[in-house]
């Protein structure tokens, strides 16, 4: 290297020399110092030094020129030199990114995956497409959850596009809101109800169900409620008509039967859509639908038909139909059409066309169809008073609702065109039956039985025999919609109103006859009514033989009715069955277990007792309290009388005034505990000779002291006579 130009110290001169006597110059290039720019024109070229003890050697081997420059070219056809990113070229590992698209792969390689050799590039980018199309979904789903606004969701996504993968949606949208709380699992509800048909298709809605059912035994992982939710998830697709009901019995067919699938399958079809009003359950699991009441949707419902049949117009008709979303309510659609069109005659052929346009669409299914129709049968005989020849109109709508095809004619109970002959006034009837409902749904929120007694007075001035079984009939009837508290209220005030066994048989009667009908709303009418049936013996509101007498008035072989009494009689049979059957509902009309009548029996005798020996009436009073069994105090009536007539020691006395005075005992419960005296007078006469003159100087004590009607009375053989009980 050529160090004339003076730029370069000494020391620098020094340090070189020493470097190229050490250095190899066919591995390492040597250091080339120049003043200026090596690109500067004004550069000469630099000749080989002088100095260096090696030139020779190399000038002897390269030929003339520096060794450098000779060493620099290579010989090979591939060009060496760095890539214009700064890495890569000869001898070099290459950048951090580089790829040479010329590699092909080895197979021999440990990392060698046969699935990208064969994987074609329409297939790659398919799956790119896809991973994509998750992401940006579950973004969806998460930002859906915090700002609870649907059109926006809808809005992203259509912009995904993506309408082939739309079942993935609606798999993650559902697991996520699985692992949620209520709120969010209401919002995918509501959320895949806004989308469906509109956004996603059916089938893609199907396929993502399929999807969330295949992968339960994997989700059950991490969220061990998932039997129970996703059943539920698929149960109010169902009621919301985005999923069919055949999914349920297909989709079990493909899995195997020891997977979660088909126990999520079976929890949706016997837990949640066989129930009673599941519909209405199932929509207000997660806190949907509070804000709507059912009178809300009735008035909405007269108003679009009102509106229809002014304006005519179908298409907008059917649209208010599905803004409802209301479809296991569809029946009232039907009934009240179908009333407006018997009411308004010019007005019927218009409405029969909406309705068959609806039908033939899917918007009403013909199950509701078919329910509306037998609404219709049920409710004739209430239309005759205001529509003369209901029947008639109604069996010619029938006709020609089948003839066009949109209703199966053979589903309908049979239509008589002579309405049953009744010993009963129907406005009576009617009319009592309203306000029966209203008392039982008032004494359901209140449980004041007092306020019942009062207001059946008051209505039933006359103790009717036939209103009276229509009351029993409209109490369970309404009990068995209900949950267990109502049903326990219900035998609790049945057996407090002291209402004649003949008027409490007949109730019955109505029931079983009527329970093929109930059995379309209630699959476990004929469990409900054993029970009830079973419960009032054990009460004593009616007794064992009266089990015969219904019986024989409506015991067909096969029917519910001798199912009901089948079922009823081996409950009573069993072993500690009147213990089971008083706790049956939780006993007392509260909470809390009931007793067994035998332990009753056995504490009411035991707090007689204390009292008698010189115990407070405070106390006595609060010990009935505590046994929670407000309709079995007659018990109480019959133990004190008894006592009292034995031993003659009035003191009892004393307590039954307090209960009667503080509403404890109530003059119901008094009169079936005299009753249950006067019953047992020939019994009790054995000990107690002058029984029978004793009885009556208490009755008309207790008449006098306003415990009984002035009404009661007893024959000398003990046979009741008050109000025609019997």
């Amino acid at each position: 290297m050529d160090f004339s130009d003076g730029f370069v110290s000494k020391e620098h001169r020094e340090l070189h020399r020493s470097a190229s006597e050490s250095a190899d110059p066919l591995s390492v290039s040597p250091l080339h110092i120049s003043p200026r720019s090596p690109r500067s024109p004004k550069s000469p070229k630099t000749p080989k030094s002088p100095k260096s003890p090696r030139s020779p050697k190399m000038q002897g081997k390269h030929g003339k020129g520096s060794p450098l420059k000779q060493d620099r070219h290579s010989h090979s056809s591939v060009d060496g030199r760095p890539k214009k990113g700064g890495s890569g070229g000869k001898g070099t590992w290459g950048g951090l990114l580089d790829t040479d698209e010329n590699d092909i792969l080895d197979p021999n390689d440990p990392n060698f995956n046969s699935s990208e050799e064969c994987e074609n590039p329409i297939a790659k980018k398919e799956r790119v497409d896809f991973e994509e199309y998750k992401k940006k979904a579950t973004i969806i789903v998460e930002e859906y959850f915090t700002t609870d606004d649907i059109t926006s969701t809808a809005n992203e996504f259509r912009e995904l596009d993506r309408p082939n993968y739309s079942y993935y949606f609606v798999k993650k949208l559902v697991s996520k809101a699985m692992d949620r709380h209520d709120k969010e699992k209401e919002m995918a509800a509501v959320l895949l109800s806004a989308l469906y048909a509109e956004f996603i298709d059916p089938p893609q809605v199907y396929k993502g169900f399929c999807k969330l059912v295949e992968c339960a035994d994997d989700l059950i992982v991490d969220i061990p409620d998932t039997v129970d939710v996703l059943a539920l998830f698929i149960a109010r697709a169902v009621v919301d008509d985005i999923l069919p009901p055949a999914f349920l019995k297909k989709e079990m067919n493909y899995l195997p039967k020891d997977s979660k699938g088909v126990e999520v399958l079976k929890r949706a079809e016997k837990g949640y859509l066989a129930a009673p009003l599941h519909a209405e359950i199932i929509e207000r699991r997660w806190g949907g639908s509070k804000k709507r009441t059912v009178e809300d949707v009735k008035a909405k419902i007269n108003n679009l038909l009102i509106e229809y049949v002014v304006s005519g117009d179908k298409k907008e008709a059917c649209r208010c139909i599905k803004d409802l979303k209301v479809p296991f309510f569809h029946h009232e659609i039907v009934k009240r059409a179908l009333v407006m069109a018997m009411e308004r005659r010019q007005a019927e052929g218009r409405l029969l066309d909406l309705l068959k346009e609806a039908a033939e669409e899917g918007l009403i299914n013909s199950s509701q169809v078919s329910k509306g129709f037998g609404r219709m049968i049920d409710y004739v005989d209430d239309l005759s008073l205001d529509i003369p020849n209901a029947r008639g109109i109604l069996q010619s709508l029938i006709s020609k609702a089948a003839s066009e095809g949109w209703l199966c004619a053979s589903s309908l109970k049979s239509l008589s065109l002579e309405p049953e002959k009744r010993s009963l006034e129907d406005s009576v009837a009617r009319i009592f039956k309203t306000k029966a409902q209203s008392i039982i749904q008032e004494y359901f929120l209140s449980g004041d039985i007092l306020e019942v007694n009062s207001c059946l007075e008051s209505e039933n001035s006359t103790y009717s025999s036939e209103l009276n079984a229509i009351f029993v009939k409209r109490l369970i009837t309404l009990a068995m919609d209900r949950k267990n508290r109502e049903k326990e209220m219900a035998s609790v005030l049945l057996s407090s109103l002291c209402f004649p066994a003949d008027d409490v048989v007949n109730g019955f009667v109505m029931l079983i006859e009527s329970a093929d009908d109930t059995a379309l709303d209630n699959p476990v009418v004929v469990e409900d009514l054993a029970m009830f049936l079973a419960r009032s013996v054990v009460d004593e509101v009616l007794a064992p033989q009266h089990l015969e007498e219904i019986g024989s008035q409506c015991a067909a072989p096969e029917s519910i009715g001798s199912k009901v009494l089948k079922m009823a009689k081996s409950l009573l049979k069993a072993r500690l069955s009147g213990e089971r059957i008083l706790r049956c509902w939780g006993g007392g009309g509260s909470s809390r277990p009931g007793w067994a009548v035998e332990d009753v029996k056995d504490k009411i005798g035991k707090l007689l007792e204390e009292f008698e020996s010189g115990g407070g009436v405070r106390e006595a009073c609060r010990c009935m309290k505590e046994l929670g069994m407000p309709f079995f105090n007659h018990e109480v009536v019959k133990k004190a009388l008894v006592a009292i007539m034995e031993k003659k020691n009035e003191r009892l006395w004393i307590l039954l005034e307090e209960c009667f005075g503080s509403g404890l005992i109530t003059m119901n419960q008094m009169t079936k505990g005299f009753g249950r005296v006067a019953e047992s007078l020939e019994d009790l006469a054995l000990d107690v000779p002058d029984v029978q003159k004793q009885f009556t100087r208490y009755v008309e004590r207790a008449k006098n002291a306003g415990w009984l009607d002035s009404s009661f009375s007893f024959s000398k053989t003990g046979h009741i006579t008050e109000n025609g009980t019997g």
